[in-house]
């Protein structure tokens, strides 16, 4: 006699829980995001660098938004602000990078990674 609660469950195979990972299959290490220093504010925090997905490129708090879905409306606000404002936000953010002590910090910090890494 199959009970409903047999029912409802799906086939997930030998996984378990349903949680395992791609690394579990293939010997290629597996890369979404590289942890970096990013500037929050006065402080500095550490946090990840995507290297694919809708985000490729942007610093982010968690790898997981790396594949995230866009949100259209934010970024036609950011399109049509640059598009009026481009050329002043431009010139404030170098002028905070070179200025600002944390971003100063910030840069020689994220610079020593980077020659570790390689």
């Amino acid at each position: 006699m199959i009970t409903q609660d047999q029912r409802l469950k799906q086939d997930i195979g030998h996984a378990g829980n349903g949680s395992m990972r791609l690394e579990e299959f293939t010997e290629d290490t597996i890369v979404e995001a590289r942890m970096v220093w990013r500037k929050m504010g006065k402080t500095v925090k550490r946090a990840v660098r995507c290297t694919s997905g809708r985000r490729k490129g942007r610093v982010v708090s968690s790898a997981a938004q790396c594949h995230k879905p866009i949100d259209i409306k934010k970024r036609m606000t950011l399109k049509r602000t640059k598009a009026k404002m481009g050329a002043r936000m431009s010139r404030k953010s170098q002028r905070t990078k070179r200025m600002n002590p944390a971003s100063r910090r910030l840069k020689t910090l994220n610079k020593s990674s980077n020659r570790r890494r390689r």
